[in-house]
């Protein structure tokens, strides 16, 4: 590794502000037994790394602006949602065009052009190639930008004006990890620390006199090194888990598991921002309850009635087995097309308000809109619960009901 490359570039900016002047210039290129020749008029290098650096921020707030905008659109389009890879989200971004004129050629047909009688379709024989040969001509560009999940949270956040979450309950975990808080003379040369070594050096041959500007050689002795020490930190880890209820009765369509499956990515890809892990189950029910994987709970669908309390005593015994409230921040999100057996109405809404309710940071009723669903459920909860905290009901008629849906379930900070 080359003296510039170990030291970052930073060397000029420590001996400026040391008096040593300008003609140290950057650190490009003599390293030797931990000597440093420093080169004069290498500051171009410098410049450029620190535009580039500029203009690659200015890019990522251009990206974020244009998200922010259009966040509305991909909220509701689950393709992007396919283009999750780790901890990346690939977004399609077209390209800004400058507004321009186009013209046609003359006499080149068209509307009102040419012979024709009343009723002649336009515009359909010269539309592609007959022949079904590529084309020659231009599209138009799509650029794909990726972003960090955590970025993607940030940019949701502000765009919906979510307030950031308070963790309820004690941290799940205290884990003490080690974090550089220091600096030493001792340790091994793995932890060097080379911007304050060559700045010790520097200042120590300024001292003596024995630093030549015409020929800035500095070299480090064993009284320059210093090494970075390290103090344990212990840090709580909040965790959270999200219990994913769903109706997969005969009357929940493909359409309807689609519009939950985008409301769940960004729901996570938020709750995952605000704590320090997320492990989310899934609940599937008709009227009988059962856990299940994220592939089968997207992709079973059931032909039998609907028992919701099922889905609730399930996700009862699970908080209480597996995820106490003391350790857990719990959250529970239920979406349906509101059809219930109504003798069990009842039996729901008394095991929210005196089990699962009491045990969750939020319970969240999303109502998708199907056309063959009654509805009900959602006006039962309205009436049974009034100005509950943690409760937030949601009606979802279609895709575009989904931004509202979202910042109705976590615009509460909970």
């Amino acid at each position: 590794m080359s003296c510039a490359s170990r030291m970052g570039h930073n060397v000029p900016g420590l001996a400026a502000g040391d008096g040593a002047g300008r003609d140290l210039g950057s650190a490009r290129g003599l390293e030797k037994s931990g000597t440093c020749r420093l080169f004069p008029n290498g500051e171009g290098s410098t410049a450029v790394v620190r535009k580039i650096e500029r203009d690659a921020n200015r890019f990522k707030q251009i990206v974020r602006g244009k998200i922010k905008t259009d966040l509305r659109k991909y909220i509701t389009h689950g393709e992007m949602i396919g283009k999750t890879g780790g901890e990346l989200v690939s977004i399609p971004l077209p390209q800004i065009d400058i507004p321009e004129f186009r013209y046609g050629s003359k006499n080149s047909g068209g509307v009102g052009q040419g012979p024709g009688d009343v009723g002649t379709p336009i515009g359909r024989s010269g539309d592609g190639d007959a022949n079904g040969a590529a084309g020659d001509t231009p599209g138009h560009h799509i650029l794909e930008v990726e972003l960090t999940l955590n970025e993607l949270a940030q940019i949701l956040g502000e765009g919906l004006a979510l307030p950031r979450i308070q963790p309820k309950g004690r941290a799940n975990i205290i884990e003490e990890k080690d974090k550089y808080t220091g600096i030493r003379q001792a340790g091994p040369e793995s932890l060097r620390h080379f911007k304050r070594t060559y700045k010790k050096a520097l200042k120590r041959q300024i001292a003596s006199n024995t630093y030549n500007p015409s020929d800035p050689m500095v070299i480090p002795v064993r009284e320059d090194k210093l090494y970075r020490s390290w103090n344990p930190v212990s840090l709580p880890h909040s965790n959270a888990v999200v219990l994913y209820l769903m109706d997969v009765s005969g009357s929940m369509t493909d359409d309807q598991k689609e519009i939950v499956r985008i409301e769940a990515f960004w729901i996570d890809t938020w709750l995952k921002s605000q704590y320090d892990g997320v492990t989310t189950r899934y609940i599937i029910h008709d009227a009988v309850a059962k856990e299940v994987d994220q592939h089968t709970f997207y992709h079973t669908r059931e032909s039998g009635g609907t028992r919701i309390s099922s889905a609730y005593n399930l996700a009862n015994k699970i908080i209480d087995a597996d995820h106490p409230p003391i350790d857990w921040n719990v959250y529970v999100l239920h979406f349906s097309d509101g059809d219930n057996w109504g003798e069990d109405n009842r039996q729901c809404v008394s095991l929210l308000r005196d089990q699962i309710l009491p045990k969750c940071n939020l319970f969240g009723y999303g109502q998708v809109e199907s056309p063959y669903g009654s509805g009900e459920f959602y006006r039962e909860l309205e009436e049974a619960f009034d100005d509950v905290p943690n409760l937030a009901l949601s009606e979802i008629r279609n895709k575009d009901g989904i931004y509202e849906s979202i910042k109705e379930f976590l615009g509460r900070g909970r």
